[in-house]
């Protein structure tokens, strides 16, 4: 398989940030599904895969979500938003927290992908608030049992942002709280 990762794994952990502000240039489907593939390379709980993606590149649809997203407002310009959806039915043990935890790993991936393949992204979570969870079900006619997690805005980057160290020494423990 050809490699999907144009830096080194940790180059990318380390380099990712929150992109906000795109260029409104298209994402290509290449791209966007080299992505979905990083995706579904995630970890999940007895290799039960609880994720579905929408994958949303029309940009009127773009603006409509993200008038009612108020966390989402950079939707209008990027080319592409991703909603990553929990299935709890098909998670270990038809749980609901195993199918959160499955597809926020793979959200991470998402955002690790785009990082690698220059493109920018940024979380942005629509559980556990009821009203953004139901605004993206009533929009993209999610059935009710499916839990819309986050919608990932995904596109070219119209600047520069930095990524954050975030590494804190007082938050380790070594074999001992």
């Amino acid at each position: 398989m050809e490699a999907v990762m144009n830096k080194d794994a940790l180059a990318v952990i380390l380099d990712r940030k929150s992109v906000r502000s795109y260029t409104g240039e298209p994402v290509s489907r290449e791209d966007i599904e080299k992505i979905l593939r990083a995706a579904m390379a995630a970890p999940a709980a007895i290799h039960m895969l609880p994720w579905k993606f929408i994958v949303v590149t029309n940009k009127a649809k773009l603006k409509a979500v993200c008038d009612g997203l108020p966390f989402a407002m950079m939707l209008a310009k990027a080319g592409t938003g991703i909603i990553v959806c929990a299935v709890p039915g098909e998670a270990a043990m038809s749980s609901e927290e195993f199918a959160i935890l499955d597809c926020t790993c793979a959200s991470e991936n998402i955002l690790l992908a785009a990082e690698a393949l220059g493109l920018g992204a940024v979380w942005t979570a629509l559980y556990p608030n009821k009203a953004l969870m139901d605004f993206v079900r009533k929009e993209f006619n999610i059935p009710q049992h499916v839990i819309p997690l986050n919608l990932i805005p995904i596109g070219h980057p119209a600047g520069v942002e930095k990524a954050q160290d975030k590494y804190d020494a007082k938050n380790i423990h070594w074999e001992k709280w």
